[in-house]
């Protein structure tokens, strides 16, 4: 079997990838299915907003011209008012901790809207490498994301916390009910990972 490779593709590549994307975020997030019409549109939209960026890893194809199979994904953008989840976070964030702790996180900020691997596919870096990739070489001077607030060991609020991110909200609910998530934020470039090497 192939090993599947990270790149990044423009915004028409990514439209065009949106049924296998789809698939893979369905697999990893497991919604229910009447939702996914939603989320679809909900990316359309978001490839449309400034500074996008989205990697995918495919697995190679067989033959040379032909599509890969998409194992994971993570797209970005830059975080500016008006913007839903933006407008929620900040002002959950001015709440907290008033308008400077707000606007030092996402006055200039790269917003991670998702970032989901195969479950078939987790377990090979592939997580790690779209994420510090998608990152690596923005502008901005912060990223910022949310995550299922589950156990603080999971896979991926280790992922998050081994490159800087550090918790921003916990227990959070977005308008509209549904699960708790974890706002997390980091300083950019990202910290490096460590080197398991260098620990033993």
């Amino acid at each position: 079997m192939r090993e599947p490779w990270v790149r990044e593709i423009d915004r028409r590549a990514f439209l065009r990838r949106l049924r296998p994307i789809l698939e893979v975020y369905a697999a990893a997030m497991r919604p229910p299915p009447e939702q996914l019409p939603g989320r679809h549109t909900i990316m359309e939209r978001h490839a449309s907003y400034p500074r996008f960026r989205a990697l995918v890893a495919e697995r190679r194809p067989a033959f040379p011209g032909l599509p890969g199979t998409v194992r994971g994904f993570a797209y970005g953008f830059h975080g500016e008012r008006g913007q839903w989840w933006h407008d929620v976070v900040h002002q959950a964030l001015e709440r907290r901790g008033g308008p400077g702790h707000a606007a030092r996180w996402l006055s200039d900020a790269f917003e991670v809207a998702e970032l989901h691997v195969h479950p078939e596919a987790q377990g090979q870096g592939l997580g790690r490498g779209l994420l510090t990739g998608l990152c690596e070489g923005r502008p901005e001077t912060t990223v910022v994301l949310s995550t299922l607030d589950g156990p603080e060991d999971s896979p991926a609020r280790r992922l998050y916390r081994s490159v800087g991110l550090v918790d921003l909200l916990t227990d959070f609910e977005f308008p509209g009910g549904g699960p708790r998530y974890a706002v997390m934020g980091g300083r950019l470039p990202l910290a490096p990972y460590p080197d398991p090497a260098s620990s033993s």
